[in-house]
């Protein structure tokens, strides 16, 4: 039997648990890994009971959490861990980290940031859809008014790894970025070339806005009404990030009043989103399924900092990326050299 038992779940290619078993191999941590799946939080709750850590997210309620006496860790697969109770993990004692775009993902993420940025501001969509539906004529009528995006202005609301990665990647087609970021020290935002200012000067002086911030309390509809009424009529506003983060309704009113030009949008308030959603009939939206983080090369890096981070502990030593670090862990920790 295994010293220690490690489930997860919720990765985005899920089969097999062998990318997680070769990582604790190398840290020589005898552990035993399953790939879970369950019906209900009860049978969640009776599965997980002897975990000494668990990679996944999204299922984390106080509740659970104090069905969680051994657990020394939750680790998610993803970079957004808004499905975890924070405040009852540090009550209980229970890590919660989460896996960095900077591990898997930065570049799948931020290219299509770009792309959505793109698309967006030469009309892609439209035009394919008319010209595919024989409407030639139209299709050049709808063109007009159309930025040059060179010297046009790029406003990020958080200036993150993924944002960051962005503006590097925007600066080459002569974008100038602003951005909007209470926590990011002003020496990195002067390395990537981005001015900071506060959010309602994003909301007016860009012509893109690309959303990058995580959901937390402070975050949920970060961007709603007065947000959108800042915004220019011919700018663009693109999401990459965690969808109530906008507030939606407000963004269908922007873009039904055409106080916007369009929006990219990876992803929505509620996923899936309902086939009925307004969003879903505008000609000037692009709707992608919360899939921008996805390649191939991405899901076989996934799991693989959920791994080391949990290796670490089962060791004795703090992880990298621990969200709450205000938390008393169950057992001592050191920390790494």
């Amino acid at each position: 039997m295994a010293e220690y038992k490690v489930y997860g779940f919720a990765k985005l290619k899920p089969g097999s648990v062998e990318p997680e078993i070769g990582e604790f191999k190398k840290a020589g941590v005898d552990v035993e890994v399953t790939e879970l799946k369950f019906s209900s939080e009860d049978d969640f709750i009776e599965k997980v009971k002897d975990a000494d850590a668990i990679m996944g997210g999204h299922m984390f309620n106080r509740r659970v959490i104090e069905s969680l006496p051994k657990c020394q860790m939750v680790i998610t697969y993803s970079v957004g861990y808004d499905g975890i109770d924070v405040e009852a993990a540090t009550d209980n004692g229970l890590i919660i980290c989460n896996n960095p775009a900077s591990e898997w993902c930065v570049e799948e993420v931020s290219n299509q940031a770009i792309a959505l940025l793109l698309a967006c501001a030469k009309k892609l969509v439209i035009q394919d859809t008319l010209v595919k539906q024989g409407k030639w004529g139209e299709a050049k009528q709808a063109l007009p008014p159309m930025g040059g995006i060179h010297d046009e202005v790029l406003g990020l609301v958080g200036c993150g790894a993924i944002a960051r990665m962005v503006t590097r990647k925007a600066q080459v087609f002569g974008l100038k970025c602003i951005g909007y970021d209470p926590y990011l020290d002003k020496s990195v935002a002067d390395e990537y070339d981005i001015e900071l200012v506060d959010l309602p000067d994003v909301m007016k002086n860009s012509d893109y806005i690309s959303v990058h911030t995580p959901l937390t309390d402070d975050t949920y509809h970060l961007v709603s009404e007065k947000e959108f009424n800042l915004m220019k009529p011919t700018a663009y506003y693109i999401s990459t990030a965690r969808g109530p983060v906008t507030d939606e309704k407000a963004l269908i009113k922007a873009l039904q009043e055409k106080k916007i030009a369009g929006a990219g949008l990876d992803v929505f308030e509620q996923e899936p989103t309902p086939p009925d959603n307004p969003l879903l009939k505008l000609d000037n939206v692009i709707a992608i399924p919360h899939s921008a983080s996805y390649s191939n090369a991405a899901l076989d890096t996934q799991p693989l900092n959920p791994a080391r981070e949990v290796a670490r502990v089962l060791k004795g030593y703090w992880p990298r990326n621990v969200i709450n670090r205000d938390v008393t862990p169950k057992k001592p920790l050191k920390k790494e050299k």
